[in-house]
């Protein structure tokens, strides 16, 4: 390689003609034909666009890897003929060299150092092969195809082709640092857990919030027709929740809650479930139940499917402590935590990303959503953990989520004992300019802006105005400070998932 390197151009000319010469000597056949397809189909990167079509069909680490392998293609399409087909100017192999019948017609007018298609080839096949080693293994002949096949046609000099392939490799390790391969997510788990077996409803009280998003006046009747048994509780607009709930609990002959409800609904009765020694059957009613959907009780017959045959698991459980009100007169409130909090402009972008989600699928809401949401708002100045920071958002789940980035949306194991902390900061230079950038490249997850931890235990404190403290979903002004602790394990739950031991 040292010797290779060290060439001076008259030897690289003299190793180019070398080969393309014993190319020549190839006698012709159906391979001509072959590799002259081969090259055509990969001009402007129609192959794979292809491949990454196909790939992009199964969800999971083959659409993952379709979008790397096209990150990593663009970058080294756009280093190759911006940058150094402009710095290395070089003719392409004369027709006189090879057989007509193989030469490529016509012959490609820009440069010919370094190869675009060996770059783009490569750069596709390694950067899909950062994410799924079978399928870059499976890419590579391809790709080494491509490549071969610009010196068997005549398009390129081999030096141009292994330039070309070079850049590709370093255009796909670049994007690792930019666009860095999501981890593995763990396949859902839960450790089981004693809860009775109800099929009649007997012993099992289930509270309604008749403000969940999907009440209606026949629901109590629906929940009386598969649990005739059950003690029905319904809790008006005007009632306390904590306090109605609590007192469907303590009712003489009751083994297990359920509740109907959004998720400030389940919070409330999970507080309830735990101090009263009770399991939770948690039944989908609120306009988003994301506790639920990570149970796999996402509908009412995976929720009855658990309770019948007895089906639980112990989940942690986040306690909050809220110190709001006026210094002179400070209120203290204790709440469980089941998903997420946050602080700042997150619970604007959630809300803007799922009135255009509908219409434009999650992604690009995503995008459009945290660009109006970042380009016109201001960030918020607190202490974490006794370390000021000004930020955007400050977005903790109980649980590890997945992807790793500012639209966390999947939560496979729930007791994993840890807080999964994310804050999008504005303490750096042209912070703002950082973050839209990001968001434009989907380069969120690895900007510097964006900080990644996990903790057990967090305190968030004010500095100047309160905080509004969004728990679960819902808001509580005048925060002062905040303190998060995960108790691990704490909640039985009814759930049809597989636990594991």
């Amino acid at each position: 390689m040292r010797g290779f390197l060290g060439m001076g151009p008259q030897q690289v000319s003299a190793f180019d003609r070398f080969l393309v010469r014993a190319v020549s000597r190839q006698p012709q056949g159906s391979h001509d034909v072959f590799f002259r397809r081969l090259s055509s189909s990969a001009t402007k990167s129609k192959l794979w666009f292809g491949i990454a079509g196909a790939m992009a069909t199964i969800p999971g680490t083959p659409r993952r890897a379709a979008v790397h392998g096209l990150l990593s293609l663009a970058v080294a399409s756009g280093v190759t003929n911006l940058v150094f087909k402009t710095l290395l100017p070089r003719r392409r192999p004369h027709p006189d060299i090879l057989p007509t019948f193989r030469f490529v017609n016509p012959q490609p007018s820009s440069s010919s150092m370094p190869s675009g298609h060996s770059a783009s080839a490569v750069a596709f096949a390694v950067g899909a092969g950062m994410v799924s080693p079978a399928l870059g293994a499976a890419l590579v002949p391809v790709a080494a195809g491509v490549a071969y096949s610009r010196v068997h046609t005549g398009a390129h000099w081999p030096t141009d082709v292994v330039l070309g392939s070079a850049i590709g490799v370093g255009a796909a390790l670049l994007t690792r640092n930019w666009w860095p391969a999501r981890p593995a997510e763990p396949s859902p788990r839960r450790t089981p857990a004693e809860a009775p077996a109800i099929a009649d409803g007997e012993g099992l009280a289930i509270a309604v919030n008749v403000l969940g998003g999907s009440y209606t006046p026949e629901t109590s009747e629906l929940l009386l027709k598969v649990f005739p048994k059950a003690y029905i509780h319904e809790i008006g607009e005007d009632k306390d929740v904590a306090a109605e709930i609590d007192a469907a609990a303590t009712r003489t002959g009751i083994v297990a809650l359920g509740v109907w409800g959004g998720d400030g609904t389940v919070g409330a009765a999970a507080a309830a479930a735990v101090e009263h020694s009770l399991p939770l059957l948690v039944l989908p009613g609120g306009t988003l139940n994301h506790f639920a959907r990570d149970l796999g009780t996402s509908s009412i017959d995976d929720a009855i499917e658990a309770v019948t045959n007895g089906h639980a698991a112990s989940v942690d459980l986040g306690h909050v402590v809220v110190q709001r009100g006026l210094p002179d007169s400070p209120e203290t409130l204790e709440l469980a935590m089941l998903n997420t909090a946050s602080i700042g402009l997150y619970p604007n972008l959630v809300r803007r990303r799922e009135k255009l989600e509908l219409a434009l699928g999650k992604p690009l809401a995503g995008v459009l959503a945290s660009l109006r949401t970042f380009a016109t708002s201001s960030p918020t100045t607190l202490l974490v953990d006794g370390v000021k920071h000004t930020l955007w958002i400050l977005y903790m789940g109980r649980g590890r989520f997945y992807p790793s980035d500012h639209a966390p949306l999947r939560r496979p194991v729930l007791d994993d004992g840890v807080f999964d902390l994310r804050m999008i900061t504005a303490d750096e230079p042209f912070a703002r300019a950082r973050l839209l950038w990001s968001v434009l490249t989907g380069t969120v997850a690895s900007s510097k802006v964006t900080h990644l931890t996990e903790a057990t235990r967090v305190v968030v404190e004010a500095i100047g105005e309160p905080l509004v403290l969004a728990v679960d979903g819902e808001p509580k002004p005048g925060v002062r400070s905040a303190e998060f602790i995960v108790r691990p394990r704490q909640l039985t739950v009814y759930s049809p998932l597989p636990v594991t031991e």
